[in-house]
């Protein structure tokens, strides 16, 4: 493909997203590395991705960290500041996350807090990442078990996005990005959602991202700090943030495969069995066992709760979206109509 560049029109915190396939090899000439760098990764994503970007850099470290959900704490973020600090970085230089939502999310908040703010760059490796995560400025880490409850919106100076890192991915990782863009187009655009329906998602991978970014981009541009518009970007997750809190640890459940599950008791009755087949020939799972009262109570932790409801997104028809106030007992309604009481 081409190289798309995708302005995110913020004021004084708008950037470009980059969207190039080979456009890791030509970081140093999107991105300003000719400085000390800070590249932050995690045991996952594959050294050769970090050593393209660190043979570009003007200096550079690197921070590798466990992968998964755990490592996104406090102890994590204040080693990497430390590590920050003793690299000798000044409000000059810049932090780079290389890899999936975690590292995003955890590097962003280390460059929003060092010295006051330092430059960001994101340079997703995961579809979850390239899809959605990487844009539109929200950075943090989990405190005693609630993700994401500890943190700041803070707009990177730019993303670069490679759809050929995607090569390196196992199978069941892009299912888990792509629940991500299927909620964007059941919120957003109808006809996307049909194109999940009849096309082959591999086939248009590339397409699949780039709309995507552009639904985000639209929804942040227009509500940057998630007071409006941008909630609706949170379909799915206030039960599937409950799902992930039972299921990550005993089941192994990513944050994708969560969201989808939780997007089900949100949709529409005539909508739901369309929704599962999209989610099944995509390899995401429509069947939930996590135990409902566990999940209740994890989800009343959400951050859009109000007073004892939670703000939750619904969707009847593909393209629209509705807001609504649910009580514990209204979602746990809602759950156990789909997938039952549970037992995990």
């Amino acid at each position: 493909m081409k190289s798309v560049v995708i302005p995110m029109n913020l004021g004084a915190d708008s950037y470009n997203i980059t969207l190039e396939r080979g456009g890791l090899r030509s970081a140093g000439t999107i991105l300003n590395l000719r400085r000390k760098v800070m590249l932050v990764t995690d045991s996952g994503v594959p050294e050769k991705w970090v050593r393209l970007l660190k043979a570009q850099c003007g200096g550079a470290e690197v921070f590798s960290f466990p992968a998964g959900e755990k490592s996104k704490n406090l102890d994590t973020y204040a080693e990497l500041l430390r590590r920050m600090m003793a690299f000798g970085m000044s409000r000059g230089d810049c932090v780079c996350a290389v890899g999936g939502g975690v590292v995003g999310d955890l590097a962003g908040f280390a460059a929003a807090c060092y010295m006051r703010g330092v430059d960001f760059y994101n340079c997703p490796t995961t579809v979850l990442s390239q899809v959605d995560s990487s844009i539109g400025g929200k950075t943090a880490v989990d405190l005693d078990g609630i993700k994401n409850i500890v943190g700041a919106f803070y707009q990177p100076k730019a993303v670069l996005i490679d759809p050929e890192v995607l090569s390196t991915l196992p199978r069941r990782q892009v299912a888990n990005g792509l629940a991500e863009a299927v909620k964007m187009a059941l919120c957003f655009d109808a006809e996307e959602f049909a194109r999940f329906e009849n096309e082959d998602t591999d086939a248009r991978m590339d397409g699949v991202i780039e709309r995507a970014l552009r639904i985000k981009k639209a929804v942040v541009e227009q509500d940057a700090k998630e007071r409006g518009l941008r909630r609706a970007l949170n379909f799915g997750h206030t039960l599937g943030h409950g799902i992930e809190a039972v299921l990550t640890g005993e089941q192994g459940l990513y944050h994708g495969e969560c969201v989808a599950l939780g997007m089900l008791p949100m949709c529409g009755e005539s909508l739901r069995p369309r929704v599962e087949k999209v989610l099944e020939k995509t390899g995401l799972p429509t069947r939930c066992e996590a135990e409902v009262s566990r999940v209740i109570a994890a989800a009343a932790h959400d951050k859009k709760a109000d007073g004892d409801a939670v703000i939750a997104i619904r969707v009847e028809t593909p393209g629209t979206f509705t807001e609504q106030k649910m009580t514990p007992e209204e979602l746990s309604a809602r759950y156990t109509a789909v997938f039952g009481e549970g037992r995990a």
